[in-house]
């Protein structure tokens, strides 16, 4: 037993430098990846595709919506105001049971419109495509489908639908800045090299002062979830993908929000119905569908905030979020183990899988692990505390370090609070997010690894949450 427990507390220790190396690295690539686009992504870039607007790429925006009626209209409008000269707007009603597309019908002064529909990825049967009849919104197309189940069988049915080159895969309550398409369309256009996918920073819209679908006041949460939860983007955007980003290695391109090439997204057979984590699914399998052609590639990240989402409120809306994050993880590795050490898919296969694998997927279950190891350790009076606390110490200032580092990159980036003080609650709530925030997540995580194993099956359903502004509430239908 004492040998067992020494090899775990050796291995214990040799992971957790590993990591810290890891972390480190991608802060430093991060870095230097932010500063670099920072010195040629500006808004000139921006500005010049509105002044030439024949050279600008069409894009198409799809969300799915399931049950929105409450936020639908306001979210339409901001989609459709967004500023870019070659873009259309295509929401998928996907079978929702409450007033949600007589809502828009009302709203748009829509009509059924006949429309030449080829199913170029599967989802399911359409009901009709509506069009408006205000030229206004000529550029709004809405999709009544039968219910999939999933947001990703929602997306493919926008796939199939849009009209351009490339698409935004956003969700129905993401608020999108208004430059937001230019900003995504421009490291497109500045590579030789095809982008077949474009990331972007996702914040947290909860207590930001929202009008008409436009942040008005960009504000830190004021609860304490959404706060920890703020933070934690910052490092996954800024140090974790910036990072990835700059070894052409970025795990995934996020399903709150991202830029896809929809020739190469149907050439990989479109989302899956059937992933928990279709981000990453869809991000894997487009990389192989290059890899097995032969075809150079890149999948690109910028550091500007572009989406603001609303993140769990509360415990309960966080345990059924990560949990679906750890089901998917796990359907990862069962699902593309083939990619796994393959040299065939390059980056992909050799750094990037392994790497989610020892540190992404086993992380939680070791740390859950060492919970039990620890107390017993204390039980039976076996733990040397002077070594124990200095480790310890350690690690909780690897952890605020790491998120210091992010923080002052968003700071030096693009300051989006109005008052340092704003920037100082992250700081100071980040002193405590590995006591009261890090432990649930990690436990939920490993729960969502058991109900996957368990082979429960989990859909599209409700999830109240407390809406954009703190004079209104709303309900949102999001996925689970």
């Amino acid at each position: 037993m004492d040998q067992i427990l020494d090899f775990y507390q050796y291995a214990i220790f040799f992971y957790s430098a590993f990591i810290t190396l890891a972390y480190v690295s991608l802060a430093i690539l991060g870095y230097f990846n932010i500063t670099s686009k920072n010195s040629y992504y500006t808004e000139r870039e921006d500005n010049l595709l509105n002044s030439f607007p024949e050279e600008a790429p069409g894009i198409s925006v799809v969300t799915p919506a399931f049950n929105e009626d409450l936020i639908i209209i306001d979210s339409a409008h901001s989609l459709l105001n967004l500023e870019y000269p070659n873009f259309e707007v295509i929401i998928v009603n996907d079978g929702s049971t409450d007033n949600t597309l007589d809502t828009l019908i009302k709203e748009f002064d829509l009509v059924l419109t006949p429309f030449p529909y080829i199913e170029k990825v599967r989802c399911q049967p359409m009901r009709g495509i509506y069009k408006s009849k205000n030229p206004r919104y000529s550029n709004l197309t809405i999709v009544d489908k039968e219910n999939g189940g999933t947001k990703a069988d929602a997306m493919n049915a926008g796939v199939n639908v849009a009209n351009y080159d490339y698409f935004i895969n956003t969700d129905i309550d993401g608020l999108l800045v208004p430059n937001t398409l230019a900003k995504m369309i421009v490291p497109v256009l500045d590579s030789e090299i095809p982008v077949i996918a474009v990331g972007a920073t996702l914040r947290m819209v909860n207590s930001c002062e929202v009008d008409k679908g436009r942040i008005t006041r960009v504000r830190p949460p004021n609860r304490l979830i959404p706060t920890f939860q703020e933070t934690e983007y910052l490092r996954s955007y800024l140090i974790g993908k910036m990072g990835w980003a700059t070894l052409n290695a970025v795990p995934n391109v996020s399903g709150g929000f991202g830029l896809f090439d929809t020739n190469v997204v149907i050439g990989a057979g479109g989302y899956d119905p059937l992933s928990q984590a279709e981000d990453m699914d869809m991000t894997l399998r487009m990389i192989a569908f290059m890899r097995d052609r032969k075809k150079k590639y890149r999948i690109r990240q910028i550091p500007d905030t572009c989406c603001w989402t609303e993140g769990p409120s509360n415990l309960r809306l966080l345990y059924r979020q990560r949990t679906r994050w750890g089901r998917g993880l796990l359907q990862i590795f069962l699902v593309h183990r083939r990619y796994l050490f393959n040299p065939k898919y390059g980056r992909m296969g050799m750094l990037l899988l392994p790497y989610a694998l020892f540190f992404d997927f086993l992380a939680p279950i070791l740390t859950t692990t060492g919970f039990f190891i620890i107390a017993f350790l204390l039980f039976t009076n076996q733990i040397n505390f002077d070594t124990f606390w200095l480790l310890l110490l350690l690690v909780y200032l690897i952890g605020v370090s790491m998120s210091l580092v992010a923080i002052t990159a968003d700071l030096s980036n693009k300051k989006l609070y109005k008052n340092y003080s704003e920037y100082g609650r992250l700081i100071f709530f980040s002193l405590f997010e590995v006591l009261l925030y890090q432990p649930f997540n990690t436990v939920f995580f490993v729960i969502g690894y058991g109900q996957f194993l368990y082979n429960r099956e989990f859909k599209w359903t409700s999830m109240t949450r407390q809406g954009y502004t703190r004079n209104t509430e709303v309900t949102i239908e999001p996925e689970e």
